[in-house]
């Protein structure tokens, strides 16, 4: 499916991968995974998520399952250019809470031969697109839509629907806050 070993050569471009879904569909626990591999691989990977983002632990990228990582936590996606001057590899987890200029980062590290790792939520708690992701999809060369179980019906979930909490579509939580739903168990409670 990936070329998840390949190291580029000059005059090669790289590429970019997006892994995306619901809250607890594993997002994370996949780049992670492909990080480790890349690692294996002896390739030269550096791992960014943003400062705003410190539920786990203030640097490395944790999953639900406390799989982790160490990474850079960066305030915004500018500092990620300058960071991975020399990587074969980047990933980067959280990127629905960078700026937009997250896209132009990616597509040039992509463009200077960079494998470029993307995870996030395909949609906020409202069930619309969040930030960036739609044109780091539309961009990509892979997306992997991972999906979680729906907590009322046991069926595949992409939803991540806010329980408690105020209505910024930022609102840091877990699953004392949020919980992943399908489409019908969504439906039902958006038109309660």
């Amino acid at each position: 499916m990936f070329l998840e070993n390949t190291v580029h050569t000059e005059g090669q471009c790289g590429w970019i991968e997006v892994i995306c879904g619901s809250m607890f569909s594993g997002k994370t626990e996949e780049l992670i995974r492909r990080l480790r591999r890349a690692q294996i691989a002896k390739q030269k990977v550096e791992i960014f998520k943003p400062s705003t983002d410190n539920r786990y632990d203030e640097n490395n990228i944790v999953s639900h399952n406390a799989n982790e990582i160490a990474s850079t936590a960066v305030p915004a996606a500018a500092n990620i250019r300058i960071l991975a001057d020399t990587c074969d590899v980047v990933g980067i987890d959280e990127a629905q809470f960078f700026d937009d200029g997250i896209v132009k980062v990616c597509n040039d590290l992509a463009n200077r031969g960079v494998r470029v790792i993307v995870a996030g939520l395909d949609m906020d708690y409202k069930g619309n697109p969040f930030g960036p992701m739609p044109a780091l999809m539309a961009t990509a060369e892979y997306v992997t839509k991972v999906h979680a179980i729906c907590s009322r019906t046991g069926n595949l979930a992409h939803y991540s629907h806010r329980k408690a909490g105020g209505n910024k579509q930022v609102e840091l939580g877990e699953k004392d806050i949020y919980e992943p739903l399908s489409r019908a168990a969504f439906y039902k409670e958006m038109n309660k």
